[in-house]
């Protein structure tokens, strides 16, 4: 609610398109957000995007990424994603991670309790990761997975053989199942895996288009289990009906072992 209506009274020329009913127009005011970053503020705006109007845009909107996961307790694996998109191309977006922290907030608690410690920057609890195509993703500090190894991640709660054939095509060294496509990009960008393949038509729409600049901006490479690329215009189907396959690089060497098995069973 907080979401779409501040957005859509900031900007009621958008179509936002979210993953929960949208919002009736009477909300209390207190979920109202009129204020705005200024560290973006101080950004130059990419000179490809300065004339688009308001109406043009497509928001997509997750508040919860990771549902599962949080009624379970693991928390780190929650995100709430808001993705841009134009001309049917995610071109900005951000990865807000509420509990980013929250176990080392949780000790930090706990030691102030016992006058063990001062609150110090371990006990920030959650992070926003944001970025635009053209200008490039901030938030977080750029890590690869060391040269040679193939580490891959996939859903936690929504396996089959079609995604554990493909996972095993891949001839990983590592396989890391956790919740939420946000929390997978995550795992990109920062060193913990190598691919994220997801062979089933289990995501929307709403789940990929922030995460998928965020991956962009740095050099990465997010498309269906065919290698096409995800379009994001309002009319398109919800769906990723042909799955996902992300990487920060080598982005090649998952694509070419993909079992011709996989691609038959997921239609585009």
């Amino acid at each position: 609610m907080s979401i779409c209506s501040s957005l859509a009274r900031k900007f009621p020329k958008l179509t936002i398109i979210g993953e929960e009913d949208l919002p009736s127009e009477d909300v209390d005011q207190e979920l109202i957000e009129d204020g705005q970053w200024e560290e973006i503020l101080k950004q130059p705006c990419p000179s490809q995007y300065s004339t688009i109007k308001e109406e043009d845009l497509v928001v997509w909107v997750d508040p919860l990424d990771g549902t599962k996961e949080y009624t379970e307790g693991l928390l780190d694996n929650v995100t709430v994603l808001i993705g841009i998109a134009y001309e049917g191309k995610a071109i900005a977006g951000i990865i807000n991670q509420p509990y980013y922290n929250y176990q080392n907030n949780e000790k930090q608690k706990l030691r102030e309790y016992k006058n063990e410690a001062k609150a110090g920057p371990d006990a920030v609890l959650g992070r926003t990761i944001w970025g635009v195509l053209g200008l490039g993703a901030f938030g977080f500090q750029l890590k690869e997975v060391p040269a040679g190894k193939h580490i891959v991640t996939t859903t936690r709660s929504h396996s089959n053989k079609l995604v554990t054939d493909c996972v095993t095509a891949m001839n990983p060294d590592d396989v890391l199942r956790v919740g939420g496509a946000g929390n997978k990009i995550i795992q990109l960008i920062e060193g913990k895996a190598s691919a994220y393949i997801f062979a089933s038509p289990g995501c929307k729409k709403w789940d990929t288009c922030a995460p998928e600049v965020i991956l962009h901006a740095m050099g990465g490479k997010l498309t269906d289990i065919h290698g096409n690329a995800l379009q994001y215009n309002k009319d398109v189907k919800h769906m990723n009906s042909a799955g996902v396959l992300a990487t920060l690089r080598n982005y090649d060497y998952y694509a070419s072992r993909v079992p011709e098995s996989v691609k038959n069973a997921l239609v585009p």
